[in-house]
């Protein structure tokens, strides 16, 4: 226990630099509790809700949508898992050896803003919940609290990243289940709670389609979290420590979302959450905050990762430490602080057009890494060239998938249904959003048949 204490405490020195067979260490357990606890927090709530508030679902059907959009998503967010102990190199290096050193830039800058509007989000869903249980109190002390614990756990790294998640796996596990328990024996649900709004199949599968892209909206940095774990970890084990863990951490507090959504009067989803657990909503939105941090910490850290692998690509010979990672860190979460204070009126409604956005762009990108890694490469990557300058034998650019990402884009447009764009086919078909699952079907088999002729 006192190793492990020490070795959660100790300052990182790696950051985008492949990690030694002398330094690792943990078992694929840990992989479960890293994004089993991470997921339990208020944005994940948020996520759920909007089941019911956005999609307008019933209870049961918003439950059965959010688990099959979890299933489902979690299936290509826990292939990457193996990535890590078999290369030893975070996420976005190990995506040159698909787009090539230069081409990569256009994946890894994208997972940049991708990471700002995840800390945005949770900053703003810190300050929410602190000001919902201090009355007079401003928003900004929930977000400074969010934003110290985020900074300091992602400037230490690696090691307290999980041993901070695995506290919240038990304390935010049990706050969750207590929360569960009081809102249907101590406050009660409406009596009409099962049969408020009615089944539609674009609120169903608007709901799939968010869920999913719950999942792998995690796929740009799954190996970071696993990058330490001993080569002979296994790919199995790897996956499915990842699968279940990021499936019932998500899809339980979603449930709860769900809950919350449709019992608390319409508005605040933080608000209502305090509403419906009155008499413990200081400890409820308190420990969900700090599972706000862990997760921050999460972006945080990754961010600043992608960060530095775009530096470096820039400039080769350039190896960056724990203080370019600190700098790193300090100023993507100076810039996520402007986007939740300019932000946080329509929280909601920008969240949701965030996350579709992130949709479109993520899904042809982890069609194109798991299909090279599975299908192509079957594991066996150069990792010596991921850092040269020439890109080594993967190349500056790889035509094939710049190429394949692009189509996996525009494929996507006609099956689009959202409130900034809805493409045709979509129109046509009464706002049902297909498009992520276009853009898998379209870009997996495209990116295979190209690479090998390539």
């Amino acid at each position: 226990m006192n190793s492990t204490r020490e070795q959660a405490t100790r300052l990182e020195i790696s950051t985008i630099q492949p990690i030694p067979l002398s330094e690792r260490h943990g078992t694929g357990r840990d992989l479960f509790t890293v994004w089993f606890g991470s997921n339990l927090m208020l944005l994940t709530i948020v996520t759920g809700g909007l089941a019911v508030t956005v999609f307008g679902l019933p209870f049961g059907w918003a439950v059965a949508a959010l688990a099959l959009g979890n299933l489902v998503g979690a299936i290509f967010m826990a292939l990457h898992a193996a990535q890590g102990p078999t290369l030893g190199v975070p996420q976005m290096i190990q995506t040159r050896g698909q787009f090539g050193s230069l081409g990569s830039l256009l994946v890894v800058g994208i997972v940049m803003v991708m990471y700002v509007g995840f800390l945005s989000s949770n900053l703003v869903l810190g300050g929410q919940a602190l000001a919902s249980v201090a009355h007079g109190v401003s928003e900004a002390p929930g977000i400074a609290l969010v934003g110290v614990l985020s900074v300091v756990a992602a400037i230490y790294g690696y090691d307290l990243i999980h041993a901070y998640t695995r506290w919240m796996t038990y304390i935010s596990g049990v706050v969750l289940v207590v929360t569960v328990a009081w809102i249907i024996w101590v406050h009660g649900l409406p009596a009409d709670f099962l049969t408020r709004q009615q089944f539609n199949w674009a609120g169903f599968l608007g709901t799939v389609s968010a869920a999913a892209l719950w999942q792998i909206a995690y796929a740009p940095y799954v190996s970071d979290y696993s990058r330490y774990l001993p080569p002979d970890t296994g790919a199995r084990p790897a996956f499915w420590a990842s699968y279940w863990g990021c499936t019932l951490g998500s899809f339980l507090p979603m449930v709860l979302g769900a809950m919350v959504g449709l019992a608390a009067p319409k508005g605040n989803l933080v608000a209502g959450l305090a509403a419906l657990t009155q008499g413990i909503a200081p400890l409820v939105l308190l420990v969900f905050s700090v599972g706000v941090a862990a997760a921050n910490a999460m972006n945080l850290y990754c961010g600043a990762l992608s960060a530095l692998t775009f530096g470096q690509t820039l400039f080769p010979r350039w190896s960056p430490g724990p203080r370019a990672r600190t700098v790193t860190a300090l100023l993507l979460f100076a810039v996520s602080l402007l986007g939740a204070v300019l932000g946080r009126a329509e929280f909601l409604a920008n969240y949701e057009h965030f996350i579709l956005l992130l949709l479109y762009v993520l899904v042809p990108w982890t069609a194109i890494n798991l299909v090279d890694y599975y299908l192509l490469r079957h594991g066996v990557y150069d990792v010596a060239s991921f850092f040269r300058q020439d890109g080594g034998i993967y190349g500056r650019i790889n035509g094939a998938a710049v190429a394949c990402y692009a189509i996996g884009i525009l494929v996507q447009l006609p099956f689009i249904a959202s409130a900034l764009y809805t493409g045709p086919i979509a129109r046509a078909i009464g706002g049902i959003d297909l498009s992520w699952i276009v853009g898998l079907a379209v870009t997996s088999p495209a990116y295979y048949w190209l690479a090998k002729r390539a």
